[in-house]
């Protein structure tokens, strides 16, 4: 796995390292939690597997972090939110970490989020909200909901920051905080043991710092290793539609995304442009009056909280559970409806090509202090943020975010995807582009 210290150093004294690390200021508000024993434990087995001559697994023994949304045996799942203080705690690992723990994965955390996983800015007003690495002069978003997973993997606190996936929660971060972050088809991975933001798109997945690490994750998470080729750049046919994904762009993501068309043009890749008016169709499908899945699910799960406890809760997040409220049986089953009609006609347009590509984010990581008194200015960030990775949640396809930005710019994150069942083929295209790319990137 990339990301980590000289390999020649022992697996404990760089967790010890590590745990020092990650209690410094540059580190505040990431963790939630820290396992300093379990982690050392794990790397101290690690040390004596390696000594006894036995082959370890690319994750034995390495830091992976974990987003506070997940069941953890013995602990109470807080989700980012005060208000599940003193619930009942998990009896088992959630799948997940469970997985990850039997693949010999040092636990070093629980990471920060946005409460109930449902902004994509990654602002928690009850726990703090770690700062993006990215800018050592300015405090900037690290983007949510996966902000501490980000956050720990950017600064080299972990090899893999496991979080989830229901807009974008692991790609707008991995874009904001320069990551490779990859959003598999939803059914690969088990969402139990989730704290459930909407069920219909909740997909459970990682980032790292490479592609090559997040298929790697993947394989452990997902229980079946992608069957990923290498191949070159040259002969893919990429469509970058015309359509919402362009409309927008801050100039430094707009130079960033017509560099790296260009560098993948003259590495041999089919480039075409398509209108792709079905883009437009979204606001129409996810229920344009109650709010769409994740108010109308995240309403069934919280209504007791916010009937009993909504002024505990981030009022922003309270907002847009609200809706939900409003939504008849008709409205759920119709956005169902007419979502399954949306995905059939987009994977017929996608057929001919190898994968979509746009930016990630219109928008590089904009200032906290932008968005955190300033209601109007965070929910314009949180609309664009999530714009583009929402699109691919809603055809229930995979992605990948990769950095295409060159070493003296902020973080711009260039989005790979494909219909969902073609993770396997879009790992392949993933690691041809990441390889095209080394030349912005170095």
């Amino acid at each position: 796995m990339s990301g980590v210290t000289d390999m020649s150093v022992s697996h404990e004294a760089r967790m010890v390292e590590l745990l020092q690390r990650a209690r410094e200021p540059q580190a505040a508000h990431v963790f939630t939690r820290l396992y300093e024993e379990a982690a050392l434990a794990t790397a101290r087995w690690a040390d004596a597997q390696q000594r006894a001559g036995v082959h370890l697994g690319p994750l034995a023994g390495q830091p992976v972090s974990i987003k506070d949304l997940y069941d953890v045996a013995g602990e109470t799942t807080l989700a980012g939110s005060v208000v599940r203080e003193g619930e009942p705690v998990a009896q088992a690992d959630a799948p997940a970490v469970a997985r990850l723990r039997a693949a010999g994965a040092a636990l070093i955390g629980k990471t920060n989020m946005t409460e109930f996983a449902y902004s994509g800015v990654g602002i928690n007003p009850h726990r703090g909200t770690p700062v993006n690495p990215a800018d050592r002069q300015v405090a900037r978003i690290p983007g949510g909901s996966s902000s501490g997973a980000a956050v720990s993997v950017a600064l080299g606190l972990a090899v893999a920051g496991l979080g989830s996936d229901t807009g974008g929660s692991i790609r707008v971060p991995a874009a904001l905080c320069g990551l490779v972050g990859f959003k598999s088809t939803q059914s690969r991975v088990p969402t139990a043991g989730a704290f459930p933001l909407s069920h219909t798109l909740d997909t459970v997945c990682a980032m790292t710092r490479s592609v090559r690490d997040c298929l790697r994750v993947d394989a452990v998470l997902s229980g079946a290793a992608l069957p990923v080729v290498t191949r070159p750049v040259k002969g893919l046919r990429l469509v970058v539609p015309q359509t919402v994904v362009l409309d927008a762009m801050e100039p430094a993501v707009a130079r960033a995304f017509e560099r790296a068309l260009s560098t993948l043009s003259a590495a041999g890749a089919e480039l075409v442009e398509l209108p792709m008016p079905e883009l437009a169709q979204v606001s129409d499908i996810n229920g344009p009056v109650v709010g769409g899945f994740s108010a109308v699910e995240s309403w069934t799960t919280l209504r007791e909280v916010m009937r009993t406890q909504r002024h505990r809760m981030d009022p922003r997040v309270a907002a847009r559970v609200a809706p939900g409220e409003q939504a008849s049986a008709a409205d759920y089953l119709d956005m169902h409806r007419r979502r399954q009609g949306w995905i059939a006609r987009v994977t017929q347009v996608l057929a001919p090509f190898d994968a979509l590509l746009c930016p990630t984010v219109p928008l590089v990581a904009p200032p906290i202090e932008a968005l955190r008194d300033h209601d109007e200015a965070f929910f314009r960030a949180n609309g664009l943020l999530l714009r583009n990775t929402f699109l691919i949640n809603l055809l229930d396809g995979c992605a990948f975010s990769l950095p295409c930005h060159a070493p003296d710019e902020l973080p711009v994150g260039l989005m790979l995807a494909a219909p969902g069942g073609q993770d396997a083929h879009l790992g392949t295209v993933a690691l041809a582009v990441e390889a095209a790319l080394q030349s912005v990137r170095a």
